[in-house]
């Protein structure tokens, strides 16, 4: 696994700056974002994790390696959708690993370059892929590449902890997601991590 060289610099600014995270950081100082080191895992998982939670995600990456031994293009491509499906996949994530896996396997995806793009940059280039969408391109950022100021407007659980933490369980916009958020600059990748464990202390792996 690789960790994030910023990490304990951007938990003291943001107990600094912000009052909530002041209280949370110390209670999951344990915990960190780690990358695999592996941009097609880290996609892979994404898919696989999209709108369900983190535990039905580990669930079904479980029994999809069982399906396909290692997940790599090859692997995956190597097998038929109802041979994905028995791992609990919806017919729709399936194509969308079929797709990402001949992409990759075709020379079409450019891992190399992503260390010198910047952030929207490369999630113009990741949406163009069929099934990622704007938050699975920035779970990449976070999870692979680690960038440290993704802020994942359209995370549920960003919401919901926001929500909770900020406003005492009542709706918010996005315009006051951004407001929160401003206090954690230029660490909202770290802010996110925080508030994902304020809700949920099983750490995603991606």
């Amino acid at each position: 696994m690789n960790l994030p060289d910023y990490w304990d610099e951007a938990c003291a600014q943001l107990m600094r700056a912000d009052r909530v995270m002041r209280k949370l950081i110390p209670q999951h100082r344990a915990t960190q974002l780690q990358s695999r080191g592996d941009a097609f895992q880290t996609l892979a998982r994404s898919v696989v994790g999209q709108q369900i939670s983190v535990k039905a995600a580990q669930s079904v990456w479980e029994r999809l390696l069982t399906q396909v031994g290692a997940v790599t293009p090859q692997g995956i491509l190597a097998r038929e959708i109802a041979a994905l499906r028995l791992a609990g996949l919806s017919q729709r994530k399936c194509e969308y690993l079929r797709d990402l896996a001949a992409k990759f396997d075709a020379g079409e995806v450019h891992p190399g370059q992503w260390d010198e793009m910047p952030d929207e940059a490369i999630i113009t280039e990741l949406v163009a892929i069929r099934g990622i969408g704007r938050w699975t391109a920035e779970m990449f950022l976070m999870f692979h590449l680690m960038r440290p100021d993704v802020l994942p407007l359209d995370d549920l659980g960003l919401q919901r902890g926001i929500s909770l933490g900020y406003f005492s369980g009542e709706a918010v916009s996005r315009s006051e997601l951004r407001e929160v958020a401003a206090a954690w600059a230029p660490w909202r990748s770290v802010g996110t991590w925080y508030i994902w464990r304020s809700i949920d202390p099983v750490v995603v792996d991606y």
